[in-house]
């Protein structure tokens, strides 16, 4: 079986990721913690790749019935794919092949067909006769427009030559162009506008062929998309995922988030407070405001709080201000900084305004309960 490793919530909804050639699971570390928030996201290695043995393996068909295995092993029924390269044939071909299991795809950086097959026959030979060590000089270029990345190309050079050579005889016999049609997962296709390996021109034909598909063009982006340009490759990811996580994982997310951020000694008395009249009030806050709204990637706590801050003293909200006051605290905001928040405040929500809520801020840090 492929090696291959979870992250996320167990009751997450299933996303399997696939490396590119020549790559371990580690390809994927730039999403994982954007994604792995509300999915359970499995990533594994290809044969002979990371921490997979050398699978003796033909085609990339083969490969997809692997991941199934995987994905079964791990108690996905059906699952979001995304994958990098062969990582993406693999999706593609799971969802010509097997599409009641997967749910949607992603085929990053990736091809119906990947070149003439006699290119991939004399790469197979290389690598069988010098290993491959012998591909480094070249991939670097292939595979970043920016600064390399070390710990990738490390991974290269310590894939198992057989295993390595294996996925390249299955790249030669794989052409899915006269099967594209047969994509009915909602898909994404998203290039590197500076990918030399499967230039823009293969993701069009994709995105032409897949009746469900979305175009995405990454600039500055070579074959590794998503280590080159990390954040733009995340935000096209989840704009294409499923935007909401199932009311059960939000209420555990948010809860988790509130405690963190409130600490446990204020929610434990908003718990014990809860009563019949004011459950589904609580349950709200929890799954939206602290679950999809808090859990959110796009900006770090600290900013959250100023945020919230402003917010309140504009609203004049001061007991929800105390609390928060003591959020922000908690979340790493230095004292002379909610200050500034406050300062700032004045000028765009009106001195009377600010001057309260200093008095309600001072109290906080003063350790008095206002």
């Amino acid at each position: 079986m492929l090696h291959y490793r979870l992250d996320g919530p167990e009751g997450g909804r299933p996303l399997v990721l696939g490396p590119s050639l020549g790559t371990s699971l580690r390809v994927w570390e730039p999403q994982l913690a954007a994604l792995s928030r509300t999915f359970r996201v499995l990533r594994f290695d290809l044969p002979g790749h990371g921490g997979s043995g050398p699978i003796g393996v033909r085609t990339v068909d083969d490969l997809a019935e692997l991941v199934l295995e995987a994905a079964g092993a791990a108690g996905f029924a059906d699952f979001h794919y995304a994958g990098i390269s062969l990582g993406g044939a693999i999706g593609a071909t799971l969802a010509v092949r097997r599409p009641a299991r997967v749910r949607s795809l992603a085929m990053i950086c990736s091809s119906a067909r990947f070149g003439e097959p006699a290119a991939w026959r004399e790469r197979a030979g290389l690598v069988r006769a010098r290993g491959t060590a012998a591909l480094l000089d070249t991939t670097a270029a292939r595979w970043f427009a920016g600064p390399a990345d070390q710990a990738l190309l490390d991974d290269l050079a310590g894939t198992d030559d057989a295993g390595y050579a294996a996925c390249c005889d299955a790249l030669a016999g794989y052409d899915l162009r006269g099967a594209l049609a047969r994509i009915t997962a909602p898909t994404l296709v998203l290039a590197g506008r500076d990918d030399p390996a499967t230039p823009p021109a293969h993701a069009r034909e994709l995105a032409d062929g897949i009746p469900r598909a979305t175009l995405v063009e990454v600039a500055g982006a070579a074959h590794l998309a998503g280590v080159d340009q990390p954040a733009a490759v995340t935000s096209a990811l989840l704009a294409h995922l499923p935007a909401h996580p199932p009311t059960h994982l939000a209420t555990l997310a948010g809860m988790s988030v509130r405690r963190e951020v409130l600490g446990d000694a204020h929610v434990d008395r908003a718990i014990a407070r809860t009563t019949a009249f004011t459950r589904d009030f609580q349950d709200l806050i929890t799954r939206y405001a602290w679950g999809e709204i808090w859990t959110r990637p796009g900006l770090d706590r600290r900013t959250r709080s100023c945020v919230t801050l402003t917010a309140l003293v504009a609203r004049g909200h001061l007991d929800e201000l105390a609390m928060h006051v003591r959020a922000a605290l908690r979340n790493g905001l230095a004292p002379d900084e909610i200050g500034e928040v406050l300062l700032q405040c004045a000028v765009y929500c009106g001195v009377p305004a600010a001057n309260a809520a200093f008095a309600v801020a001072q109290q906080v840090l003063e350790g008095e309960s206002p």
